[in-house]
């Protein structure tokens, strides 16, 4: 049945009878009463209610629409039927309204699941075909035409494209991917038309899962809504006493009416499930999936929360950290020399390389005449000249370090880092220091969780204690676990759940325990680690660390409309209450009076679609205090040699190349 359209149907019943009863009053439906005409009009209304709290009553919940119920069937017993009528309008006029209202907070999510991808351009023997996306197969060769939606997971078979990743990631400006490099289902082609390979059949691609999670996300009850359940039992009863007393002080059935008229319906019911719907809706369009208003709602009560390292604070690869070229030397043109050698290797590290270089847009030459030597490095011919790169021993045997490079070394003497050495035609000609960087972000996203409440921040890793230590400095986290199992992480967040509700953030398969026993379990999502993403409770969709600040200041936020909401809605339906049991309201009046309540906090609790105030942390924070945070940060990114440089206290230990 669709309960939507039923209620405007019954809305439209009630509108019909109320005209046609005033004119029966005026005599223009001869020989039909017009309390007859009002009580034909609200009987399907009551009915339909009826049926609804049975069914509450079924499942063992007993709700307080029951008091609208009561009023409409008080009204025609004590033939009132135009109070009964306009209740019975005010009811499902309120439920209409909530409809539209639900409709309009639902919607980004519903975009996201209009837009699903629906067919694929398949290249075979038989030419292009177009077929449906869940006829895609892994290793099929699609094109995805300009403006077209990525249809299933992929890599890039082309030079480059530009993909526009809004609707998945929330980052509002389209991305330069190269060859090689995945492609997401759900994303753009905002470019040129290009070849991509399958990775993955539809259903198990990216945006199949977000549309798993915004369904899980629609359907979910929020505390709220339990707790209204729970209100029920005592507003019930509440109501009735109030108006049994002032029946029987004032001796007038009609004032137990008004009591009841203007208790009906409750704001709790109408504005806190909109609110929470709404902020889901808005964490949606910043790159974030909530998977339900509970989830929001335990987000909003955090008060500790705790990262893993690898791929969480950190970029969890081989990151460019620090250049260094020889006197004379051109920074670029040394490091597209290196990136076009590792071309012919699949270490690991050779494709981080490779892949910085094309994200700098260097143009890579044709390597010749390569030798690898496993577990040094390479070497070989790059534009006619001869390239070596790899370890200390490959590169430079028994030679001594040139001074200009003895300063650089010293540094990363006890950091776990991989230093290459690149020499071209016989000479040192630069060095290059990879490790695993600190997010851009993470400075920014530490500051930005302390100013929106949550008070205690950790750190749980697998890592050796000096690393983690150097990243729990810079970013000044109140404690830092190092060399833990993921056993290890779930006893920590069981122990940190004891003390408040707790954040616990996370990218990888081994941090699914710990994202299941949280709180609220928070997973990057953006590499498609299945698991965590499938224990977290939020999905970061975008590699980027701030959408999880971003997220507990709608949280925070929507908590306190919805709380908002249904304070003063309850405070205004007391008074009415109040003033009617002493006279001074009608029961029509009371109806109306009531239905201006409920709309007054529906539209409150809309103001949750909305991005509210800038963060204080990132736009009001005043001098030394957020300059302090956003000064490390610089110094953390600075350039050497027009390549990023990360933090340099001190370590452990010193990892060569391969």
């Amino acid at each position: 049945m669709n309960e939507p359209l039923l209620r405007k149907t019954l809305l439209a019943i009630a509108l019909t009878g109320l005209v046609a009863g005033f004119l029966g009053e005026a005599q223009t439906f001869v020989g039909i009463p017009s309390d007859t005409i009002r009580i034909l009009a609200t009987v399907p209304v009551a009915l339909s209610l009826a049926r609804s709290i049975a069914l509450e009553l079924l499942a063992g919940r007993v709700g307080v629409d029951a008091i609208a119920l009561i009023s409409m069937s008080a009204a025609i017993v004590l033939d009132q039927t135009l109070a009964g009528l306009v209740v019975a309008i005010m009811y499902v006029g309120g439920t209409v309204i909530e409809d539209f209202a639900r409709g309009r907070a639902e919607r980004d999510l519903r975009a996201l699941t209009d837009r699903s991808p629906r067919i694929a351009h398949r290249l075979s023997a038989m030419g292009l075909q177009r077929i449906p996306v869940d006829d895609v197969r892994i290793e099929d060769r699609l094109l995805v035409r300009a403006g077209e939606l990525v249809p299933v997971d992929g890599v890039l078979l082309e030079r480059s494209a530009r993909i526009d990743e809004s609707a998945v990631t929330g980052e509002p400006l389209a991305k330069h991917r190269q060859a090689g490099e995945p492609l997401r289902s759900g994303t753009v082609n905002a470019g040129e038309p290009f070849h991509m390979r399958a990775t993955a059949i539809a259903r198990a691609s990216t945006y199949a899962g977000i549309v798993r999670m915004v369904e899980a996300a629609q359907t979910a009850k929020a505390p709220y809504v339990r707790m209204a359940d729970r209100f029920a039992i005592v507003m019930l009863p509440l109501t009735l006493a109030v108006a049994a007393i002032a029946w029987l002080l004032s001796g007038d059935p009609i004032r137990a009416l008004s009591v009841l008229v203007v208790a009906t319906p409750c704001p709790l019911i109408l504005a806190a499930p909109i609110a929470f719907v709404a902020g889901i809706s808005q964490a949606a369009r910043r790159g974030v999936v909530v998977k339900g208003s509970a989830a929001l709602e335990a987000l909003a009560k955090a008060r500790t929360a705790i990262f893993d390292k690898t791929g969480t604070l950190t970029h969890g690869g081989a990151e460019l950290i620090e250049a260094m070229a020889a006197p004379g030397r051109d920074g670029d043109e040394l490091f597209r020399l290196l990136a076009s050698l590792e071309q012919a290797s699949h270490h690991v590290l050779a494709e981080a390389i490779v892949a910085t270089a094309r994200r700098r847009g260097l143009v890579l030459g044709h390597p010749t005449d390569v030798r690898e030597f496993r577990g040094s490095g390479l070497r070989g011919r790059v534009c006619g000249q001869e390239v070596c790169a790899g370890s200390r021993s490959l590169v430079l045997s028994d030679r001594d370090v040139p001074s200009w490079a003895e300063g650089m070394l010293a540094r990363y003497r006890q950091q776990p880092v991989l230093t290459v050495f690149v020499e071209v035609d016989g000479r040192l000609a630069g060095i290059f220091v990879f490790g695993d960087g600190l997010r851009g972000d993470a400075v920014e996203t530490v500051f930005g969780l302390r100013k929106a409440g949550v008070d205690r921040l950790l750190m749980l890793t697998g890592d050796d204690a000096d690393t983690a230590e150097r990243i729990g400095t810079t970013l000044g986290l109140d404690k830092v676990v190092a060399d833990a199992s993921p056993a290890d992480k779930v006893a920590i967040v069981h122990r940190e759940n004891d003390r408040s509700p707790t954040i616990m953030v996370g990218d990888g398969i081994n941090d699914a325990p710990a994202l299941a026993t949280a709180t609220v379990g928070i997973a990057m999502g953006a590499r498609g680690a299945t698991a965590s993403s499938t224990a977290a409770d939020v999905i970061v969709l975008a590699d980027r660390l701030r959408p999880v600040a971003d997220a507990v200041e709608i949280a925070r936020r929507t908590r306190v409309i919805a709380s908002q909401s249904v304070v003063v809605g309850l405070i205004l339906s007391g008074a009415a209450m109040a003033a009617a049991a002493a006279g001074f309201i009608t029961p029509v009046a009371g109806a109306l009076l009531q239905e201006a309540i409920d709309v007054a906090v529906i539209a409150n609790a809309l103001r949750a679609l909305g991005p509210g105030q800038p963060p204080r942390w990132r736009s009001d924070v005043p001098g030394p205090e957020r300059e302090g945070a956003a000064g490390r940060q610089r110094r953390s990114d600075q350039a050497v040699g027009g390549f990023a440089q990360s933090p340099r206290p001190p370590g452990r230990k010193t990892a060569a190349r391969r």
